[in-house]
């Protein structure tokens, strides 16, 4: 007598191919989101020769952890309750040198009108009582595919790179200690974030400080009028004020 429990090879392969397909939409999704942020890092390297965004990556949740969280959760192992209640499967993380940056890349990507914010938590402004700071959205990315638009959920984390050296130190104490860490070394890693933020304010007021240095007139300024020639000049000044 066959077990009415078990599936068939074509259900079975059929099943296969649903998640292969919904596991692929995260990869398009965090390729549409580095689409969007590689266009801004280099617009800001070639034109201002300065970009707020020093590092990016990206990463998709593995079958495996999905399945633990959404049990964790309580939330049924179908791919439609999955993709409902589990906002994370795919993320994206921008380092910025300064804290400012992160407001700006934020402020940039999410006034973009194809891309819908979901939730924004700041942990920067209100950070958590662990000292963890970090700007956390996420937002659905429109992925175009040959018979539809399907909108994406992706995690984006943007923070200094002080903050991003602090939160990887604390992974790695709560990995090695399962989580059950000593109240000293929770003391200690407060401390840090506490430190790491005074160096964040640090390093942002002496960035000012550049800024209005950097601002002021130049000999190099004239040497570099003269070598243009006027009539260019002159073509982009009318240009610009088409």
């Amino acid at each position: 007598m066959e077990d009415s429990s078990a599936i068939s090879r074509t259900e079975f392969a059929e099943l296969r191919t649903e998640f292969s397909r919904f596991m692929m939409m995260y990869q398009f999704g965090i390729a549409e989101l580095m689409t969007k942020v590689n266009i801004l890092k280099d617009e800001f390297t070639h034109i201002n020769q300065y970009s707020p965004i020093e590092h990016v990556t990206s990463r998709v949740k593995s079958p495996e952890s999905i399945l633990r969280k959404a049990e964790r959760l309580g939330i049924p192992l179908t791919i439609d309750d999955i993709s409902k209640n589990i906002f994370d499967i795919a993320g994206v993380r921008i380092t910025c040198s300064f804290i400012s940056d992160t407001y700006r890349i934020a402020e940039m990507l999410t006034s973009q009108s194809d891309l819908r914010v979901i939730e924004r938590e700041d942990y920067i402004a209100d950070p958590k009582p662990n000292g963890y700071k970090s700007l956390h959205l996420i937002v659905e990315v429109p992925v175009f595919m040959s018979d539809r638009v399907q909108y994406v959920p992706i995690e984006l984390q943007i923070r200094t790179i002080a903050m991003d050296f602090w939160a990887s130190l604390e992974h790695k104490i709560y990995y090695k200690y399962n989580r059950a860490v000593p109240i000293e070394l929770i003391d200690e890693l407060t401390e840090a974030a506490a430190a790491a933020h005074r160096l964040d304010v640090k390093m942002e007021r002496l960035n000012d400080e550049f800024n209005k240095i950097k601002a002021l007139p130049h000999p190099d300024d004239e040497l570099l009028d003269q070598t243009v020639p006027a009539h260019f000049l002159e073509a982009l000044r009318l240009q610009r004020g088409l």
